[in-house]
């Protein structure tokens, strides 16, 4: 049997493959190009998307340099050298083997965590929709099969258009577009209400959706 890779290494190198386009989305050369008939015209992606790219790099930025300090910090290597974002991320993945052999398990869930967030968020800014992963079990008010986790989101949602429930005040009586939804702290009292396995929702994140994105 194949072994399971290990997850933090594939996060980070989905982020270590997608980071490179994410700064060049805030490429100067893209803001503007001559028209054939001289007039400058804008290539630039809108500006609240624009704004929202620029806030997902601050974020990995910062959140790839605090990651490997912290790492360095808890396994006692030296304080790691400045470096661009894919210098961190490329020290960071070769320390993976000592993260994972280190005693304390704490260690390597914080770096997965942290690296499935920073390559899920780059990968939302680059435009990747988001697959929900269906859930057995059948939805609190409409009994229906239509529960869906959204791993980015951390959300279940109930995707049944018709889902109404006992609440008279609850939106879904008043708007079309409204739906159900349990966010991650709630899956273990829906896992046991609708007799799901509470391993199957936490899993769901675990999949690098965007792994075989072409980037």
């Amino acid at each position: 049997m194949t072994p399971r890779p290990d997850r933090a290494a594939v996060w980070l190198g989905i982020l270590l493959r997608q980071f490179p386009e994410l700064v060049r989305e805030l490429a100067p050369s893209r803001a503007a190009r001559p028209s054939p008939a001289g007039r400058t015209r804008s290539t630039s992606p809108s500006a609240p998307i624009r704004l929202f790219v620029s806030d997902t790099l601050r974020d990995i930025t910062d959140g790839v340099v605090e990651l490997e300090e912290a790492v360095c910090e808890r396994l006692r290597v030296p304080k790691p050298p400045r470096g661009s974002v894919e210098q961190r991320l490329t020290r960071l993945i070769a320390l993976l083997d000592r993260v994972g052999a280190h005693p304390d398990p704490s260690l390597a869930e914080h770096v997965r965590s942290e690296a499935r967030r920073m390559a899920r968020r780059c990968s939302l800014a680059l435009g990747d929709v988001e697959t929900p992963v269906r859930v057995h079990g059948r939805c609190l008010h409409c009994d229906s099969v239509s529960l869906r986790v959204f791993p980015h989101r951390e959300t279940v949602l109930c995707v049944n258009p018709g889902c109404r429930c006992a609440d008279a005040q609850c939106r879904c009586h008043s708007d079309g577009g409204h739906r159900h939804a349990w966010v991650r702290a709630e899956w273990q009292q829906l896992a046991d209400a609708v007799e799901a396995d509470p391993a199957e929702l936490t899993a769901a994140q675990d999949e690098p959706h965007t792994e075989g994105t072409a980037r």
